[in-house]
């Protein structure tokens, strides 16, 4: 008896983690970063505010929730995916497609991006980001030997965050801005 009560609970959990999930994405979607609050994402979700801290923690843990589940599918395919974006294609190519890539996510998901920017003390220091970092930096050091891969990982994928991407995208240029950040990537791999 007591395990069908845990399989009910875990089952609850989940759906419950699910349910909030997928409330502060439609609302930070729907009404932006600074106009969604953790009381609204729990009524949403049809959850108490208390579940929603017990389970996240904090804002910072909801927006590094979503972020960690929208970045995986990304993380799945650099580590194990077809070429150019996974192993098998030159460095350079897998670089440039992991940026057009990345640029989609972010672009796709600005809202999040910018609530997880707030709401986390320092987002740079994040696991994710830790992985994107030493992918940029080997295939770098891999495709330029001759260059600070270490800085220049941190330089350009900090190219896809901040006011200029959130004012390009809100503005309606995604496509300029995919352009922009795929052709300073090929400036950097070319000798």
């Amino acid at each position: 008896m007591s395990s069908e009560i845990q399989r009910s609970e875990r089952a609850d959990a989940a759906r419950n983690r699910r349910a909030i999930l997928d409330a502060a994405a439609r609302l930070l979607a729907e009404r932006g970063p600074g106009d969604v609050s953790m009381e609204q994402i729990a009524a949403a979700a049809g959850v108490g505010k208390g579940t929603l801290f017990h389970r996240f923690g904090s804002r910072a843990g909801l927006m590094r929730a979503l972020v960690l589940e929208r970045a995986e599918d990304l993380r799945r395919a650099v580590v194990s995916g077809a070429p150019p974006l996974g192993p098998g294609a030159p460095a350079g190519d897998r670089l440039l497609a992991y940026f057009d890539a990345m640029t989609d996510l972010v672009v796709a998901n600005i809202g999040l991006v910018v609530a997880y920017d707030t709401a986390t003390e320092d987002p740079h220091t994040d696991e994710i980001h830790a992985f994107w970092y030493r992918h940029i930096a080997e295939l770098l050091a891999e495709a330029r030997p001759d260059v600070d891969a270490d800085m220049l990982a941190r330089l350009l994928l900090g190219t896809l965050g901040g006011e200029l991407v959130l004012h390009l995208i809100q503005s309606g240029q995604t496509a300029r801005l995919k352009a922009g950040i795929h052709q300073l990537v090929e400036s950097v791999l070319r000798n």
